[in-house]
């Protein structure tokens, strides 16, 4: 299981004419986060990032202006999975990368965001360096982990949930977004303020298509793509799924919500020593199993 882990991570996070980060050098460098974070630990949990990473992709769907710019804008229709690489390479260099590479690469990403502008269907212009659209992206990208662990991992405290968005709260800014909650009360508040402003579209229901459709899933985990598809559509606020048309039979069965903590749970004991949490434990002098004790 460990070697099937191994080789799915590895091809998961190094796609094909991508870029290949070592994240064992430079040897010695600091990340923008410190290996003691609670986001190092989170992050190491495939379970909890491919859970967390759909409903956060969910709830992006439902803002139309970040719906259009996602949908017209990337690859994602074409070359599901290649988009996907990219989105978890980026996650992993920004938490886990040393800085002199995580940089240069959020750096990039915000030139590109610069490029991309246009209207919604309903003709309400949008850019994809707008603060507030920005900020909803990185609010629901780390809901998304926080509750995907903490819901099929283990379970976080009020303290601990607060803890992960003021973790969140630099890196976030440097991509651009600058009204990032700071607490799962604030994080409340803007869910709140977003009432009226998420819409149910046609385009929710085509990426769920793609996402228990499309082959790339670590090998051992492939059999369980349909339900992680759902243990992602099941974290989804109530109110939100009802808004988008989620009814029950898109989340998680009894049986299944059982197989996906355990499985979550298995996960968060299995030390990848090629996976970016490890390798970066090593390039700054610490045990590859450090976020595993």
């Amino acid at each position: 299981m460990q070697r099937r882990l191994e080789t799915g991570t590895r091809a998961l996070l190094n796609p094909k004419d991508g870029p290949r980060i070592d994240f064992t050098r430079p040897q010695g460098e600091g990340a923008l986060l410190p290996p003691d974070s609670l986001s190092w630990r989170i992050f190491k949990n495939p379970i909890a990032l491919l859970i967390g990473g759909m409903a956060a992709v969910i709830l992006e769907l439902a803002e139309p202006a970040v719906r259009t710019a996602v949908w017209e804008h990337s690859s994602f229709r074409k070359d599901p999975m290649r988009r996907l690489q990219r989105t978890g390479l980026a996650a992993m260099v920004t938490v886990y990368g040393a800085r002199s590479i995580a940089l240069p690469m959020i750096a990039r990403v915000v030139q590109m965001h610069a490029k991309i502008a246009g209207k919604t269907p309903c003709g309400r212009p949008y850019s994809a360096n707008d603060g507030r659209l920005l900020s909803w992206v990185h609010a629901t990208a780390t809901f998304g982990f926080a509750e995907a662990y903490s819901r099929y991992v283990r379970p976080l405290n009020r303290q601990e949930f607060d803890a992960l968005h003021r973790e969140g709260v630099p890196t976030s800014r440097l991509y651009g977004a600058l009204e990032i909650p700071m607490s799962k009360a604030e994080l409340d508040a803007l869910f709140g303020s977003m009432r009226g402003r998420l819409e149910p579209s046609p385009v929710i229901f085509e990426f769920l298509q793609i996402m228990r459709a499309t082959s790339g899933f670590p090998m051992p985990l492939c059999w369980m793509q349909g339900m992680l598809v759902r243990a992602a559509v099941e974290i989804i606020p109530d109110w939100v799924r009802k808004c988008l048309g989620l009814t029950h039979q898109y989340g998680l069965a009894t049986a299944e919500r059982w197989i996906v903590e355990l499985a979550g749970a298995f996960s968060d004991r299995i030390i990848l020593s090629e996976s970016p949490a490890a390798q970066s434990c090593v390039r700054l002098g610490l045990p590859a199993m450090h976020l595993y004790r």
